[in-house]
């Protein structure tokens, strides 16, 4: 989310608004936006049905970090994802998928 966020004015530039689902609870989340000066919408998933009805849950619960391009009416146009939860895709990446489906 802090990365989404250091380039949230490159990634705002394509079009793309972006917006974050965690599993952690909404004060939880408070706290990490307050903290981190993020400036974006940050859901909370507490029980995970979004990420189990993405199928991006990984052992223990943890889900993949997956960005998925969604349009206005609801359609996933890309998906990027890396299997695990330590590592996520650059930002460049993005900002390149959501250029390619304007």
């Amino acid at each position: 989310m802090v990365q989404l966020q250091s380039d949230s004015k490159a990634i705002e530039a394509t079009g793309t608004q972006v917006v974050g689902i965690s599993y952690d609870s909404v004060e939880k989340l408070k706290k990490f936006v307050d903290a981190k000066k993020i400036t974006f919408p940050l859901l909370s998933d507490e029980g995970s049905k979004t990420i189990h009805a993405f199928g991006i849950h990984y052992m223990g619960g943890l889900p993949h970090p997956c960005t998925y391009l969604i349009d206005q009416k609801g359609i996933v146009r890309a998906k990027l994802a890396i299997e695990g939860y330590k590592q996520r895709h650059e930002n460049a990446e993005l900002i390149k998928a959501a250029e390619e489906i304007k």
